[in-house]
């Protein structure tokens, strides 16, 4: 058995390497999609009926799985963003220099925290559904850390009005940029 911060903190890792090799622009675009991602969670759990007063109060199995999805469907598109040719042919995707590998690592490990960390927090706050993960035991030492841990985690952090102030920034960022 492996606990869940050790797991958190291997995928954090495991997205810098991997931000390492694409580059702090394809990876800048990651973060900004799951910070739009977190913005339309926020959206919906805030404004929508169906969400906020059926999902979220009478089957938090399903609302996981709306959050989950959601999260990584714009995690996926926004690895896929910079293949597509315009995009790609601009020229602002090319690594040309040993900061911007370094650039990509930090961000890459930032997108790690976002992407794994919202999903354990959504792990938790829909009280660990699947047989085979299981809650922190709270009197361990490791569970007390993975307990500190989940009150950083970027749906904690960037509730609301953190995450309208996240998006603004974010599409400042892109005009000024990416266009």
């Amino acid at each position: 058995m492996i606990s869940l911060d050790v797991i958190f903190w291997m995928y954090v890792c495991l997205f810098a390497l991997i931000g390492a090799m694409r580059g702090w622009a394809r990876e800048l675009l990651v973060s900004f999609s799951v910070i739009l991602a977190l913005f339309v969670l926020s959206v919906l759990e805030r404004f929508v009926p169906f969400v906020r007063d059926s999902l979220m109060v009478n089957n938090p199995d399903s609302f996981f799985w709306l959050r989950s999805i959601l999260m990584m469907s714009l995690v996926f598109f926004g690895y896929q963003t910079p293949k597509f040719p315009k995009l790609a042919s601009s020229g602002r995707f090319i690594r040309e220099k040993f900061q911007d590998v370094l650039l990509g690592l930090f961000l890459g490990a930032v997108n790690g925290y976002l992407v794994f960390g919202s999903l354990w927090f959504f792990l938790d706050d829909a009280s660990y559904p699947f047989s085979f993960i299981i809650q922190p035991d709270i009197n361990s030492e490791i569970g007390i850390v993975a307990q500190e841990l989940l009150a950083f985690m970027p749906p904690e952090l960037l509730g609301a009005p953190m995450i309208y102030f996240a998006v603004a920034i974010a599409f400042v960022f892109v005009l000024v940029v990416f266009l």
